[in-house]
């Protein structure tokens, strides 16, 4: 993702580096320096002075985000959280509660696993790894009308699906153009318009837009050819070749142009 900041924030790399640090992801075993167990009904868990001042953490937001369970309860003594089980178990449940824990997010966007700011033109914008449109947008500080993800579906269920039709559109033309390819615009627009015309993204394949075709022929033209054929037999369809690729398969003339009509020539007499 690319994710602009406001005026107040984009031009102060202190405030852009704040902005990061609440969008990373940060979990509890991101925070720790060591973890002990009895694997019975004890947790010891030390974190890390250095680590809680880079992810920009405290002691009491980590026992926040554990104090929900209710297998243990929490004793803090400085930087070491004790946690003491509601009951004594045997060792793969503790391992099992151990590793939840470490798991548990203290801070940050779930997904977005890496942050990097970097200077663009004269703003500063913070760059990620992960995606996570709707959780982003609740960030103080960013730009909401200004973050950009590859991830069509978040744009879809966030956005709307002309935001994904457009997010289409900008991601193959930038593909394309990566490549030195020149594609018109308008096949681009077409093949995003298809993938979007049902309200919800569909793909290009069997599974997607291939796969609901009415024609059997034109199904089984796609990867797939034997099984499609022979389960169209099985329910009886009926092909009426009424499209382009039925009509090639079986050498017929396409309906497109002067196939669309029948001529008739009357011979004269004379």
């Amino acid at each position: 993702m690319d994710i602009y900041l406001e005026d107040k924030y984009k031009k102060s790399r202190e405030k852009a580096i704040e902005v990061a640090r609440n969008t990373l992801q940060t979990k509890v075993s991101a925070l720790i320096e060591n973890v002990e167990t009895d694997y019975a009904s004890q947790i010891t868990i030390e974190l890390s002075s250095t680590a809680l001042s880079q992810r920009g953490c405290t002691v009491e937001e980590v026992e926040t985000a554990l104090a929900s369970n209710k297998k243990f309860k929490i004793e803090t003594n400085g930087n070491t959280l004790t946690l003491t089980l509601a009951e004594e178990s045997d060792a793969p449940t503790v391992i099992a509660i151990r590793n939840k824990v470490l798991n548990t997010i203290v801070k940050g966007v779930p997904d977005i696993t890496r942050v990097t700011v970097a200077q663009k033109d004269d703003e500063w914008v913070i760059q990620t790894t992960g995606s996570n449109l709707a959780k982003v947008l609740e960030i103080d500080g960013i730009d909401k009308r200004n973050v950009r993800t590859n991830n069509v579906f978040e744009i879809a269920a966030t956005l709307g699906i002309e935001a994904a039709r457009n997010a289409l559109i900008n991601e193959l033309s930038t593909t394309l153009e990566d490549q030195g390819l020149e594609v018109d615009s308008r096949y681009i627009m077409l093949v995003s318009d298809m993938m979007c015309s049902r309200g919800y993204l569909q793909q290009i394949g069997r599974h997607g837009i291939a796969g609901t075709k009415d024609s059997v022929l034109a199904r089984a033209a796609f990867e797939i050819t034997v099984p499609t054929i022979a389960e169209a037999a099985l329910t009886g369809e009926i092909e009426e070749l009424k499209g382009v690729t039925e009509n090639v398969i079986v050498g017929s003339n396409i309906p497109v142009g002067s196939g669309t009509v029948d001529l008739y020539m009357q011979v004269s007499k004379n």
